[in-house]
């Protein structure tokens, strides 16, 4: 093992407002997923804020995770694993989860390395809305 991927294991890396954003869209990090988990705005469509739990995890934004997961199966805590490394996220589909709608899916498949190993994570998320805002409630695995 070199000495960068010694030292640079177990941190997530930083963002700042410039920063492409991880989750995948041509805007930068404080124009996307950053103004999110800064609460400067709540993501208006369940496929924003399936990107932007994406981002949080990228960023190890805790948090954020968990202010943005329904309340019914939303753990007491979450502790990231330091040796997951998010790489990319790819959405395959999307139904309802507008701001004009109450539920919606979205699938997607994430890559990332753990411990240096590469796998991806491919599910169908579950978001409502609660409060007039988007929440992530549940996932099925797919594959």
């Amino acid at each position: 093992m070199s000495r960068r991927s010694s030292r640079s294991r177990g941190k997530a890396p930083a963002l700042s407002d410039t920063s492409p954003c991880p989750c995948g869209l041509a805007a930068a990090y404080g124009e996307c997923c950053g103004r999110y988990h800064s609460g400067e705005s709540a993501a208006p469509t369940a496929e924003l804020l399936m990107r932007s739990r994406y981002s949080a995890f990228v960023a190890g934004n805790e948090a954020y995770l968990l202010r943005t997961w329904h309340p019914s199966t939303r753990p007491r805590q979450l502790e990231l694993d330091p040796g997951m490394h998010w790489t990319r996220l790819e959405i395959l589909d999307t139904t309802d989860g507008s701001p004009f709608h109450s539920s919606g899916t979205v699938t997607f498949r994430a890559r990332f390395r753990h411990h240096g190993k590469r796998g991806a994570l491919h599910e169908r998320s579950r978001f409502e809305r609660q409060n007039g805002a988007w929440v992530y409630v549940d996932g099925v695995f797919l594959e």
